[in-house]
């Protein structure tokens, strides 16, 4: 079998005595088995009951998820009911009337055999009615309580519609811009990743999963998915054990500790195999060693999709292979439902597999009280754009939005002349972001809106209809509007469409004639304010030095231009601070902070840029390290990064001792002084370095971070705290542990920077 062990503390010294050892004592362990989590007694007697009195038909039927796209609308179908009556369905997803939903429900608890109620679903990813920032967007606020709220908020709203399932949150780390959907990841880090997606699962189940305005989470997309080669998405992911469970696992691990009901197994394969038919990690891994309770449901087709793959001969042979990795529930395709029947009586499939799935999705629908209780109340409205929701979105959307470039002209004083330019100014839609299936237009705060509202001093000229619009013809007219102005505001990006599922670009330049209108501007001799609303980072090198400040807003959501206006005018500051790592270009990518340091590591002192080179050198005496001759080896802002209205200085850098034993705790302080003339909030980060390791360790790994609030001239002593249990890894050997030996610290503003100082760790 795989390694499952787990060991606390080991030295250097003696490792390979104590693996071998380990390997000896597993080597005649039977395969792991799924494990669950001690449950009430009262839900499993009552699932034994109910599963007691099914039919192997109607065990089918509890795994097999209907619906339709997003998009189609229509008359329930009269053969639809049927199924519902004769209880050949389990769940549906994308049922948006609500009679349809109050009767289909009704038929399943009034008229099936065993009056099991259904699940309804839909993807609330970043809200419902009310439209916060997209994940990524979030994730820029490293705030866990901001996460949260717009989760808690999201499943308020949906709730109400009957909705008490979500496909979120997304928990793939990304490190390739290029992905379309980065923009619903919570970035590159698996530490941030982790305490996001933590925050996620509290807030969509509000600590109370029988709550009837809580919904069941989906922490997906188990697992890898953001690994795809080249940033294409559905494509294929290679990753190596060690890999894969430091970096990939973790958000996963603690989205399942803080109870996510539910998880979807993702499109792609991991190492040659489809993770939908993928026993390892369904089974060995998620039940095994997570002790996942709830159960697992595909990703949209993704069983079927394993026959494209080259795993599966056909539907029949798809099913199988999922039935026997673990998968729970199909989601729109029929394998289960046209085949696992003829499985199991050719005894390819047993019938206690068959059980387990059932009971697994009969225990999340008794946890959300769905047998007690299977309709809306009659009195939860939703309170769909309540004020405390949108004055939430726009304080999300504040948090969110980060201040890559200032030189000296934001915050704008009031009564400052403004041309506001640019395709992204008035696109109630496009702000939105992708996922935004229930957002309505109509409640978008736009930039162009909000200044309305306040009074401001602009004249508005789009330039551009649209991000990808190429024309020139409005060209003029902005020109001219730049001329009457004091400051250019241009709001840039792309529209929704251009991230998301199966969004992903090879270029991600501002597309459209968006730099060629920008370059016009800058010769007007106007400062020029670059906001960007995207689903994902923008390479700007292109356009950087034409302009004199950039905000990324991300897309926003409902409240982002009331957003915006605060803190272009100084009513707020931006708090953003980067979850992904900044790329100068697309072909820096995949790009991300806590890389390894290879052999020949890139250092300022010998690298010389291409245009630096003379002719004719000789081939070697440039250094030979790890680097792009045009664009060097850093990104063009690092992970973590975000600029302020002030400045902080860091000074004072400590640890409590040199040495520390395993399991003793590790305090490191600094302090931070607000050198500026403005009160700000600065975002504290720690990043360790294993400097030696049984396999070679990142160059930096973010640790802890806090928030802290300084007046003027104010210092503060921040303080953190870590023991021997943050400095594990899974090695090759696939031994959970820290080892002896040196670590770097450094106590800074992002991944990049920062006060240095080191230990030792000790037996």
């Amino acid at each position: 079998m795989k390694l499952q062990q787990r060991t606390k503390h080991i030295t250097k010294s003696i490792f390979f005595i104590l693996l071998s050892l380990l390997l000896i004592n597993c080597a005649n362990e039977e395969k792991t088995t799924p494990k669950t989590n001690a449950v009430d007694d009262k839900i499993e007697a009552r699932i034994n009951e109910i599963l007691a009195k099914m039919t192997l038909e109607e065990k089918i039927g509890q795994t097999n998820l209907r619906g339709t796209s997003s998009r189609v609308e229509g008359q329930l179908p009269e053969e639809l009911k049927t199924a519902v009556r004769n209880g050949e369905i389990g769940a549906f997803l994308n049922v948006m009337n609500l009679d349809y939903v109050k009767e289909l429900q009704k038929i399943a608890v009034e008229e099936s055999p065993n009056g099991i109620p259904l699940i309804f679903a839909r993807d609330v990813i970043h809200g419902f009615k009310t439209l916060f920032p997209i994940p990524l967007g979030l994730a820029a606020s490293w705030d866990a309580e901001t996460a949260r709220v717009s989760s808690e908020i999201a499943a308020f709203e949906a709730s109400s519609a009957g909705i008490r399932w979500t496909f979120a949150p997304m928990l793939d780390i990304a490190r390739d811009s290029r992905w379309g959907r980065i923009a619903e990841s919570p970035g590159e880090d698996p530490y941030l990743a982790s305490i996001l997606g933590k925050a996620y699962v509290e807030g969509f189940q509000s600590n109370d999963l029988s709550s009837p305005t809580s919904m069941a989470a989906c922490a997906k997309h188990f697992i890898g998915y953001g690994a795809a080669i080249g940033g294409r998405d559905y494509n294929t992911v290679n990753l190596s054990e060690p890999l894969l469970r430091n970096i990939y696992l973790p958000p996963f691990k603690s989205a399942i500790d803080a109870g996510a009901a539910t998880v979807m197994s993702s499109f792609n394969e991991v190492n040659g195999i489809p993770v939908t038919g993928n026993e390892f990690l369904l089974k060995d891994v998620l039940r095994g060693e997570l002790n996942f309770d709830g159960f697992v449901v595909s990703d949209w087709d993704s069983t079927v999709e394993m026959i494209a793959h080259g795993f599966a001969r056909d539907e029949k042979h798809a099913g199988e292979l999922s039935a026997i990795a673990g998968l729970d529930m199909e989601m729109s395709s029929e394998a289960y439902e046209n085949h696992l029947k003829k499985l199991i009586e050719e005894g390819k499939v047993t019938e206690a597999q068959l059980d387990e799935f059932a009971k697994n999705i009969v225990r999340i629908k008794l946890r959300l009280n769905l047998f007690e209780n299977p309709y809306i109340p009659k009195d939860h409205t939703g309170n769909l754009y309540a004020e405390a929701h949108l004055a939430e979105a726009k304080k999300a959307a504040i948090k969110s939005t980060v201040l890559l470039k200032n030189e000296s002209i934001l915050p704008l004083k009031e009564t400052t002349k403004v041309a506001v330019i640019g395709p992204m100014a008035n696109k109630p839609h496009e702000q939105l972001g992708t996922w935004s299936f229930d957002g309505e237009r109509t409640h978008t705060n736009t930039p162009t809106i909000a200044f309305e509202k306040a009074n401001v001093n602009f004249q508005f000229v789009e330039g551009l209809t649209y991000s990808r619009d190429k024309t020139t013809k409005g060209f003029g007219e902005a020109i001219r509007a730049a001329k009457n102005a004091d400051v250019i505001l241009f709001f840039g990006g792309e529209e929704a469409i251009l991230s998301g599922e199966a969004h992903s670009r090879a270029n991600i330049d501002l597309p459209g004639a968006q730099v060629e209108l920008l370059k016009e501007l800058a010769k007007t001799g106007k400062p020029i304010v670059l906001v960007i609303m995207a689903g994902r980072p923008i390479t700007i090198t292109n356009i950087i030095d034409d302009v004199d400040a950039v905000l990324m807003a991300w897309h926003p959501g409902t409240m982002g231009g009331e957003a915006l206006r605060e803190i272009i005018f100084g009513i707020s500051e931006p708090q953003g601070r980067l979850p992904v790592s900044w790329p100068k270009t697309a072909g820096q990518l995949p790009y991300f902070y806590n890389h390894k340091n290879t052999g020949r590591p890139a250092e300022a002192d010998q690298f010389t840029q291409m245009d630096s080179i003379p002719i004719g050198v000789w081939q070697s005496s440039l250094g030979n390290d790890s680097h792009y001759l045009d664009i060097g080896y850093t990104p063009h802002f690092p992970f973590g990064y975000g600029l302020s209205y002030t400045e902080f200085k860091y000074e004072n850098v400590a640890v409590s001792n040199d040495t520390i034993n395993f399991n003793k705790e590790l305090t490191i302080t600094a302090s931070i002084t607000n050198t500026g003339k403005r009160d700000g909030t600065e975002l504290v980060q720690l990043y360790v370095q294993d400097v030696v390791g049984s396999i070679t360790r990142p160059i930096r790994e973010l640790k802890r971070f806090e928030h802290i609030h300084l007046k003027s001239g104010e210092t503060k002593e921040v303080t953190f705290k870590i023991s021997s249990e943050d400095l594990k890894f899974v090695n090759h050997k696939l031994i959970d542990a820290a080892e002896e030996g040196k670590f770097n610290v450094w106590v800074g503003p992002n991944a990049a920077q920062g006060l240095e100082s080191s230990f030792y760790l000790k037996e």
